[in-house]
């Protein structure tokens, strides 16, 4: 068990990460095409303001701001989870093909001219029909083994990528744009997504509470059993609240890569190892990086926009490769 030394190093750490997300906010919040002062800001915030720079602060770039936080915190959390489902410290929240199916149903229903809350339900009913043929692949007479739903998820993933680019290949080029816009994520049409929120508070406060369960199924099913822990129970938890974790997320903001792969990789490298600090300490992370990265995206080439999963790359890939390089040494 973690000494005091160590919980107090946690939640400094945890405190820190706070303070980071409420400064990405701020930064998201400033920074744009249309130039806004502090003043600007503060009063906007107060409710106090008008004109221009407080519609663009309160009416474009604050639902903006939230939703990526949203959507970063619940892929950051989906990765924790399934590292601990799949013992992989690899695994993403993609590895399930769940994404894949939000994108055709995302693409299919660009094809057919929808948009808004359409385009969106169908981006749900794809990544839910993904969900339940990995579910019912893998899951046998209360049987459930890792290395089955994982390859279930990635050969479904790969089938279903196939489908996508036909659908690309089909498509006119102006509506291609947008099609691979959404796939390299996007949270340019984003006005407001309130059930962000609750499918957060669904996935976070149940992994809270069972932290000391995560943390034995990290060791193995079998030890996970000797400290009293329903394994079969608790990998069907976790495979839900990934899912729906990362159907929530790809819904909203398209496919975004790395988030959930960097973020606990580089919590547990700051000492977060425990689930108690590593689930809130990924949804702070996920969530600000997120921010900053989608914040980057709307004013590196203003008054154009960049896919924010490009950032998340450019952020990712070194990233990644410097953890691996680390592990390797």
């Amino acid at each position: 068990m973690a000494g005091p030394s160590s919980a107090s190093r946690s939640a400094l750490v945890l405190a820190g990460l706070a303070a980071a997300a409420l400064a990405s906010l701020a930064v998201a919040l400033a920074c744009g095409s249309v130039d806004t002062s502090l003043a600007d800001l503060a009063a906007a915030l107060a409710g106090s303001g008008s004109g221009l720079a407080h519609d663009v602060i309160v009416g474009l770039r604050l639902p903006r701001a939230l939703a990526a936080f949203g959507c970063g915190a619940l892929l950051a959390l989906a990765g924790v989870l399934l590292q601990v489902l799949l013992r992989n410290p690899l695994a993403d929240p993609y590895v399930l093909g769940v994404s894949s199916g939000a994108a055709l149903g995302a693409l299919a229903a660009m094809a057919a001219g929808l948009a808004g809350l359409a385009l969106q339900a169908s981006a749900a009913t794809g990544a839910l029909a993904a969900m339940a043929v990995v579910f019912l692949l893998s899951w046998r007479a209360g049987d459930w083994r890792m290395e089955r739903l994982l390859l279930t998820g990635v050969v479904l993933a790969s089938g279903l990528a196939a489908v996508i680019a036909l659908l690309l290949t089909a498509a006119p080029a102006a509506q291609a744009k947008g099609m691979l816009f959404w796939l390299m994520g996007d949270l340019g049409d984003v006005t407001t997504a309130p059930w962000l929120w609750p499918v957060l508070a669904a996935v976070l406060v149940p992994a809270l509470a069972g932290a000391a369960a995560l943390d034995a199924l990290a060791l193995g099913p079998a030890k996970a059993r000797a400290l009293g822990v329903g394994v079969t129970a608790a990998q069907l938890a976790l495979y839900v609240g990934a899912a729906a974790a990362t159907t929530a997320a790809v819904v909203v903001a398209g496919s975004i890569g790395f988030i959930g792969l960097v973020v606990p990789h580089a919590l547990r490298l700051i000492g977060l190892a425990a689930h108690r600090w590593l689930v809130p300490g990924a949804a702070l992370a996920g969530g600000s990086l997120l921010v900053l990265a989608d914040a980057a995206a709307r004013t590196v080439w203003a008054p154009q926009q960049l896919p924010v999963g490009i950032l998340t790359a450019v952020i990712g890939v070194p990233v990644m490769l410097a953890l691996l390089a680390r592990s390797r040494g």
